[in-house]
């Protein structure tokens, strides 16, 4: 079953949410006021809807109870954002991710019930994007638009297993950096090298594949 994510607030780092989500075969139904905002990514999410996410019976209208996460990326209205982000907590969101202005904004979001705090300098919107889709990456950096290198807990499925014997440039068109383990850090690991549960892989891999990796 795929993915759904709400994005409330079609800014720059909003947009770039919103269509990276989709990109990534996720559903996504992105909300905003503005209707030039909205007519900008409604070919490029699963719905997109001119809508004032202050009003609690329009989130309800809407289902979003129902979706899997709750993205609040209005960013020029402090108390929108923080109203928003309290309704969501209300309704019964199972995750909310919001967006601050600063780390005063930040605490007051964390308090009132946000999940995850994201600051616009520090987390651009593809990045959240990607880790949002996939539980195991831990950091993203994209080196090129289709190449990017990641930090990944290494899924139950490659436990006791040795990077020779997982294959995994065939099986998912990745290659091994480097393997964190509890006291070390193997650099260029070898065909015999195994993963262990909580080792850490950094990976360089293509982007289509980060929502194909095991959980």
């Amino acid at each position: 079953m795929r993915k759904q994510f709400v994005v409330i607030g079609l800014g720059r780092f909003g947009k770039s949410v919103a269509t990276n989500l989709s990109a990534l075969g996720c559903d996504v139904l992105a909300i905003d006021t503005n209707e030039q905002a909205v007519q900008a990514v409604a070919n490029h999410v699963t719905h997109a809807v001119q809508a004032d996410a202050r009003e609690e019976e329009t989130l309800k209208a809407l289902g979003i109870r129902n979706f899997d996460v709750a993205i609040v990326s209005i960013g020029n209205d402090i108390e929108a954002n923080i109203l928003i982000t309290v309704m969501l907590k209300d309704i019964g969101v199972k995750k909310i991710v919001a967006k601050a202005q600063n780390n005063l904004h930040g605490k007051v979001l964390e308090k009132v019930g946000a999940d995850k705090i994201v600051y616009p300098e520090k987390d651009m919107g593809t990045r959240l994007a990607h880790n949002l889709v996939s539980a195991n990456v831990m950091d993203y950096i994209e080196l090129l638009p289709d190449i990017s290198i990641m930090e990944i807990i290494s899924p139950i499925a490659f436990h006791n297993k040795s990077l020779g014997e997982l294959d995994l440039r065939a099986q998912y068109g990745i290659s091994v950096l480097a393997i964190k383990k509890e006291n070390t850090i193997l650099v260029a690991p070898g065909a015999e090298a195994m993963i262990e549960s909580k080792d850490i892989l950094i990976v360089i891999c293509n982007n289509d594949i980060m929502s194909k990796l095991p959980q």
